[in-house]
């Protein structure tokens, strides 16, 4: 299957694709510090499905992150397969200089054939050409899958947050996990 990856422009913004972005936790990552490196362990957990799309998410999901013109230092790449939307990422020049991942996804039907690499590849070859340092995004502790994922693409763990997701619900339990993938 080919697999095309092209940059949206601001006229294109109104490409709209339903991406199914959900996925099941089943388990979640145990931090730990370690001569001042972070690293995990794996717990399991009872399962459930989850989507960044549900209501608790909704506000946020529909925010159109890059606005209605074209800048320099924003970007977003969809992945067409079959002329299928089939995943996307969008990327802005954080205040620290680094890309950040504002959103990343691969819809559920095409996933485990690259795209997601394919799109962090695309990503760090728009850092770097913007004399970037590196990418950084963050993610849950409970999105295991995607934590390893970034973890096979030489994202390293920066850093994480115990109270970030606490403004959803008080008693969230969810860690958020901050990756970067530093150049050299």
């Amino acid at each position: 299957m080919d697999i095309v990856i092209r940059e949206i422009t601001a006229g294109e913004r109104d490409i709209r694709a339903e991406i199914d972005d959900s996925f099941t936790v089943d388990s979640t990552l145990v931090l730990s510090l370690t001569d001042g490196k972070i690293g995990y362990t794996v717990k399991k957990i009872p399962g459930y499905e989850k989507s960044y799309s549900d209501e608790q998410f909704a506000e946020a999901a529909g925010e159109d992150h890059l606005g209605n013109d074209d800048n320099p230092n924003q970007v977003m790449y969809l992945a067409f397969a079959e002329e299928q939307v089939a995943g996307r990422i969008i990327l802005r020049r954080n205040w620290n200089r680094y890309a950040y991942v504002e959103d990343i996804a691969v819809h559920k039907p095409f996933r485990g054939l690259g795209i997601g690499r394919q799109l962090i590849e695309r990503a760090r070859l728009w850092a770097q050409a913007g004399g970037m340092p590196g990418i950084m995004l963050e993610t849950q502790s409970n999105n295991v899958l995607a934590c390893k994922f970034y973890e096979r693409c030489g994202f390293i763990i920066g850093g994480f947050d115990s109270q970030l997701y606490r403004g959803i619900h008080k008693h969230n339990d969810e860690i958020a996990i901050f990756w970067y993938l530093l150049f050299e």
